[in-house]
């Protein structure tokens, strides 16, 4: 999964892309790099970030939409507003990815409608306070699979096939920088829900793209956490990850080539 920034405030690439003609030139790139699908964002979700208006939400992602569906890969739509989700969905969009899990009044409502895939990602607080003081959890896995399993469930009772629901244990989303999302990222089977049977029915999308968690490692601000990055994509891969989320499809679609290679051989 490709990220798209149509917003002038990113924490990764700062209103690069915000521009139309700029997001279609790296819509071009990613789509030549090899990404499966691409995932627009008209609204910062960094720590911190305040909201964006609706009308202006609409205004930077709809028009992308309506031209990269020409593209054919599937689009996904980063937002967690229920008039985006309706809008998104009329233009084209092929997948919802919420960092609120549908917990907004309206969104379930939105989804159940269509046929459209849904990420449901958790999130402690908000991004406005999310990484303010120490975010604490008893046990980190156990509480991000819970709070999982009840929005899915939420979401299956509501009428939403099993088969167009994914999660993500939501990385730098309210939690400690090393502590909690290495955890997450060592136990990453252990995030999603199970049946009674212990079968992990949901695919399970990351994203940790050149986030704060691999910066405090390399040290290297978020444009020089590249290698870092791909090294977090193939450690998901290993793990069992469907989705990944990244900035840099390129390096990550050759590094998760040779990863491939390696598993397909040892099976072989």
């Amino acid at each position: 999964m490709g990220i798209l920034n149509v917003t002038p405030d990113s924490f990764s690439d700062g209103g690069r892309y915000s521009a139309f003609d700029d997001a279609m030139r790296r819509a071009e790139q990613m789509l030549a790099d090899g990404v499966d699908i691409i995932d627009i964002g008209g609204e910062s979700t960094r720590p911190g970030a305040p909201p964006v208006a609706l009308d202006d939400e609409l205004q930077r992602v709809i028009p992308v939409i309506e031209t990269l569906k020409a593209a054919h890969v599937p689009l996904s739509v980063d937002t967690y507003k229920p008039e985006v989700m309706r809008h998104a969905l009329a233009a084209g969009a092929d997948l919802i990815n919420d960092i609120w899990g549908f917990r907004m009044p309206g969104a379930i409502d939105v989804v159940r409608a269509s046929e459209c895939g849904l990420c449901v990602m958790h999130m402690l607080g908000e991004p406005q306070t999310m990484q303010v003081g120490e975010p604490n959890y008893m046990d980190v896995v156990r509480e991000v699979r819970e709070f999982l399993e009840r929005r899915c469930a939420e979401l299956e009772a509501a009428g939403v096939a099993k088969a167009r629901i994914s999660v993500d244990p939501g990385f730098g989303f309210g939690k400690s920088v090393i502590e909690h999302n290495y955890a997450l990222l060592a136990q990453l089977p252990e995030t999603a829900p199970v049946t009674p049977h212990g079968v992990a029915p949901y695919p399970v999308l990351v994203g940790m793209s050149r986030k704060s968690m691999l910066g405090a490692l390399v040290k290297r601000p978020a444009p020089e956490r590249i290698t870092a990055s791909v090294a977090a994509a193939v450690c998901a891969a290993q793990k069992g990850a469907a989705i990944i989320r990244v900035h840099d499809v390129a390096p990550t679609v050759d590094a998760l080539k040779v990863w491939r290679a390696m598993r397909d051989a040892v099976r072989a």
